[in-house]
């Protein structure tokens, strides 16, 4: 079964690869009849993604915000739900004064709002290329207020999220089925939400290109165990992981790994770096915390931070000359196993 946001081509809809849609509604809607499906009796196994919008909401505020007349319009006609949504979340607390509220409850700015030292020039021309401008006028003219509502907003979207998911494990529960479902949560991409004076996504900063990534399975996967040690890939692993749960061989990438063992508490031999593609970079990072990002779009430029002694990003190491062996380790690492030919 699958419901909710697809933004996929023609060829990978779900109904094309094989899925029953609940609904294509990614609201309230697929919530409710995500739950209504757990609780019917069930005599196969099934797999059911459900694709959850928010907090994609969020993206309204900066195209609202620097649209022309005619975008504006086509927005209002074409995502009236959504802008909707977007001005709930944009709410401050009934009773509270504008001077308390950002006083007290909205968000302060992050410790890397300002851009990273020496950013890449790749960024700067995407920023000023784009067709759609709101990402410019957001980072030229948006001012610190604004950024701190957009953090608001962002984190009110995700609660909306979080109230959906609570739907759908009150229905495992309510059924008795914890200790015969395995849940998985993740994301597809995160939100820049203020660091570097960004907004969406696009660029390999960590607010970007990291997703959260949960499992449960009551019984079969220990209660509160967090594992920050070990890359994992979204993209890459959720294949063979769930393929390995439903005791079938997946078709995926080679590189990609099933996270049981990892979920179970188990040892396992895992990988020591991870590649990652962007629509302007690609870039490696190893379990030590090194990044190492490659642009083309300005001519040839990289970047090597040390996420370990500047995790926000807001400098780079490239040139430093204490950094020069790890850099070589680094591009052998993009060019040889991640990016061979790039």
């Amino acid at each position: 079964m699958f419901g909710g946001k697809q933004h996929l081509p023609g060829p990978l809809h779900p109904t094309a690869l094989g899925f029953q849609v609940l609904t294509e509604d990614a609201r309230d809607e697929l919530a409710i009849k995500a739950a209504d499906y757990i609780r019917k009796d069930h005599s196969r196994p099934y797999f059911m993604v459900v694709s959850i919008l928010n907090p994609h909401d969020i993206c309204y505020m900066a195209i609202r915000d620097f649209a022309d007349s005619t975008g504006l319009a086509q927005l209002q006609k074409h995502s009236k739900t959504g802008l909707e949504t977007l001005d709930k979340a944009m709410e401050i607390p009934a009773g509270i004064s504008e001077a308390e509220f950002f006083e007290t409850y909205c968000p302060p700015l992050p410790p890397n709002f300002e851009p990273q030292e020496d950013e890449p020039k790749a960024i700067t021309l995407f920023l000023e290329r784009d067709p759609r401008s709101f990402r410019k006028g957001a980072r030229d003219h948006y001012t610190e207020e604004q950024w701190r509502m957009h953090r608001w907003a962002y984190a009110r979207l995700t609660e909306m999220a979080d109230a959906h998911v609570q739907t759908i494990l009150d229905a495992l529960i309510e059924t008795g089925r914890e200790e015969e479902t395995l849940v998985i949560f993740s994301s597809d991409h995160g939100d820049n939400d203020a660091a570097h004076r960004l907004e969406h996504k696009n660029v390999l900063y960590e607010e970007s290109v990291k997703v959260p990534f949960a499992a449960m399975w009551k019984g079969k996967i220990p209660a509160g165990q967090v594992n920050s040690t070990h890359l994992v890939s979204l993209g890459l692993d959720l294949l063979p992981t769930v393929g390995d749960y439903a005791g079938v061989t997946a078709t995926a990438d080679p590189r990609g790994m099933s996270l049981r063992p990892l979920f179970e508490g188990k040892p396992i031999k895992w990988r020591e770096s991870l590649g990652v593609e962007g629509e302007l970079s690609r870039m490696v990072i190893t379990e030590g915390g090194l990044k190492y990002i490659r642009y083309d779009a300005a001519g040839f430029e990289e970047r090597l931070m040390d996420l370990k002694k500047d995790r926000f990003e807001t400098t780079h190491f490239t040139n430093d000359p204490a950094y020069q062996e790890r850099l070589k380790a680094m591009r052998e690492l993009f060019e040889k196993e991640w990016f061979v030919g790039f």
